[in-house]
């Protein structure tokens, strides 16, 4: 069990979120305290993990490259993580206090060991300097950093039945193509690109050109077709808040809400999308709660038909069930 207390693990997932994610930290409040201790816990994990491979601290000095682990420090680093993962599984003492929230959630809500060593493959795809060539590359990277956290945090929601799960990625893979579209240029000023290759040829900007001033329209184009390939995942995602508790029904649609309206702004700014970073003003934020709520509340009466076949879907998933319908949560009474 861990050393430390509930309530210091619980105070510091609150100040990491905070500090971490606005935007998501503004609809983690919409659930109930069982569920939004989980959450917390669970974000608090992986900002850690994408903290210490990057060698920042909360996300400061994404853009300094200078401050960049070297590729050997980083993989030493990626090693440890995967080392207190399987600890923390084990059952034994953490006395990090990330690790020690993620035990706690993790045996609280039972959530796979392989969705947690498939967030930290993500990280590996970083420090391997992994390029990617289609959008399909693109994706699967998504699924790591992202879309496996849909997977964890449905778990955390009580969620467990395949289509949920795969609504559940589908969202975790809209947010990151929208934050890809949000930092093209950061990331290029690191050395990261996640754009696929071929569009960047078709655009006729070199990959080590993206942060330059004279290809920001080309470059407006690519974020635009990003946002727009986002929103069938967007779609699908609002279809799978039925299956969810009425509370994180509303937050989840929220934080939906909030991160597709980052992707409308980086799309509306086109080329001076990067001038600062694309956000959301206090006032629009919560007019998005607002209306995630409303959502939540028409989705007790919503009929959602099967997920699109030509979606990308996660590895390892299940045949999706032919039915369309409530899902299986939603039914039991959630």
């Amino acid at each position: 069990m861990s050393a430390q207390s509930d309530g210091s693990l619980l105070d510091h997932a609150t100040q990491t979120i905070e500090v971490g994610s606005k935007s998501f930290a503004a609809a983690a409040k919409l659930f109930d305290p069982e569920t939004r201790r989980g959450v917390l816990m669970l974000y608090a994990w992986c900002r850690h993990c994408d903290d210490v491979v990057d060698g920042q601290e909360l996300g400061i000095n994404h853009a300094d490259a200078g401050s960049a682990q070297t590729p050997q420090e980083a993989r030493r680093q990626l090693e440890l993580l995967r080392e207190q993962t399987r600890r923390a599984y084990a059952g034994e003492p953490m006395q990090d206090r990330a690790f020690a929230a993620f035990q706690d959630v993790a045996r609280r809500h039972a959530i796979a060991p392989r969705y947690a060593y498939d967030h930290l493959a993500g990280f590996a795809m970083d420090v391997d300097e992994v390029r990617y060539e289609t959008i399909e590359d693109t994706l699967r990277y998504c699924y790591h950093v992202a879309g496996v956290v849909g997977l964890m945090m449905a778990s955390i929601m009580g969620a467990h039945d395949e289509a949920t799960l795969d609504r559940a990625c589908d969202l975790g893979l809209a947010f990151q193509l929208t934050n890809i579209a949000r930092d093209i240029v950061e990331d290029a000023r690191v050395g990261r690109c996640y754009l696929p290759a071929a569009w960047l040829r078709e655009a006729g900007i070199p990959r080590d050109e993206i942060a330059l001033e004279r290809h920001r329209a080309a470059l407006a184009r690519l974020a635009a077709r990003l946002v727009d390939h986002a929103e069938p995942y967007y779609d699908s995602a609002l279809d799978g808040i039925a299956a969810l508790p009425l509370r994180s029904a509303w937050a989840i649609a929220s934080a939906r809400n909030v991160y597709r309206e980052i992707g409308i702004v980086v799309k509306r700014r086109g080329a001076r999308a990067w001038d600062e970073r694309a956000g959301t003003s206090k006032a629009t934020k919560l007019w998005l709660l607002a209306k995630g709520g409303a959502g939540a509340l028409s989705s007790r009466w919503a009929r959602t038909g099967p997920r699109p076949a030509q979606l990308w879907r996660r590895p390892g998933a299940e045949p999706a069930a032919s039915s369309g319908g409530r899902h299986a949560m939603h039914a039991a009474g959630a």
